[in-house]
């Protein structure tokens, strides 16, 4: 029983990077029809519409003085901040390159959780996470304009901001989830977004033609705002309150792989030789970074003292 409870936030996790990689094709899909910024919007605002089912259970959480101003940093970071970047680099990249620059994302986490929780950082760590970086710029310059991808460096480098926003949304949440619950920090989450992108649909009109209810892009945007808004961060944020952040963190690394494998499969997205040779040098400095931090937590352990006291040996007596 005690190795399924583990289990679970590990399952949760997985389940959420799955989600949140096939969000880069979901919202690839929406953007053929929709405006970007009404897209966030909307897939905010049917989260907010299925939270309010649960509104009494939610309003049941008091928050502590003080804790404001962390859940609208929060919400500042991840969704809006980080929205607004990801849905630019994905009018200029293709879902494929935006889901492997997240690849950087733990080791950023992990640099930052050095500078501000004073957490150790291996030099083996910073030269995984330099190489990471070196793999994604060389990404983005090996990456061939086209009808997905217009410009590849440029969408990428949004993306890269992105995760710098993603990093500081997963810091905060760390700190929030010790005494609130992952389901009321996603519904803050979505209220917030929704907020803040609410004048987006004044200052960008909408299409003339809209979509049917029942088009692609249409299930995408209903796709995004409940599988992705609700499931994904609520699995993720369960797993952050129930294990160590870098460790939450280092499960991120599955999103490039279903990005890749689900941008491949249903929009057809292809790599050139020079840009998979940039995603085997990504992933060799993300696991570079991981297999370090193994080692450094196996030479940490205490030594174990025995049970018993040892007797000390007498001097030998010299004639």
């Amino acid at each position: 029983m005690r190795k399924i409870h583990k289990a679970i936030p590990i399952i949760g996790l997985i389940l959420a990077m799955l989600l949140w990689g096939s969000s880069f094709v979901a919202m690839k899909i929406a953007f053929r029809d929709f405006e970007p910024l009404h897209v966030i919007f909307w897939r905010l605002a049917i989260a907010v519409c299925c939270f309010a089912l649960i509104l009494p259970r939610l309003c049941k959480q008091r928050i502590r003085r003080g804790d404001w101003r962390y859940l609208g940093l929060m919400g500042l970071f991840e969704p809006c901040l980080y929205f607004i970047f990801e849905a630019l680099a994905l009018e200029y990249t293709s879902a494929s390159q935006a889901g492997m620059v997240t690849a950087i994302l733990p080791l950023m986490v992990a640099v930052i959780a050095a500078l501000w929780l004073r957490e150790q950082v291996s030099r083996t760590n910073i030269a995984g996470f330099l190489l990471a970086i070196s793999g994604v710029w060389w990404l983005s310059l090996s990456g061939e304009p086209s009808a997905s991808a217009p410009n590849p460096l440029f969408g990428n480098s949004l993306e890269f901001i992105a995760m710098v926003c993603a990093t500081g949304y997963i810091i905060t949440l760390k700190r929030l989830t010790e005494r609130y619950t992952p389901l009321f920090l996603t519904a803050m989450q979505a209220a917030i977004g929704a907020l803040f992108f609410l004048p987006t649909l004044f200052f960008f009109p909408a299409p003339e033609t809209l979509p049917q209810l029942s088009d692609t892009a249409s299930l995408a945007v209903l796709y995004l705002g409940t599988c992705v808004t609700i499931v994904a961060y609520g699995l993720y944020n369960f797993g952050v309150s129930r294990i160590p952040v870098s460790q939450a963190s280092a499960y991120i690394n599955l999103i490039p792989v279903f990005a890749l494998i689900l941008g491949v499969t249903i929009l057809g997205e292809r790599f050139t030789e020079q840009q998979l040779l940039a995603t085997l040098l990504v992933f060799s400095g993300v696991v570079i970074s991981q297999w370090s931090g193994r080692r450094t937590e196996q030479r940490t352990e205490p030594l174990r003292v025995p049970s018993h006291p040892v007797r000390p040996t007498q001097p030998t007596k010299t004639p």
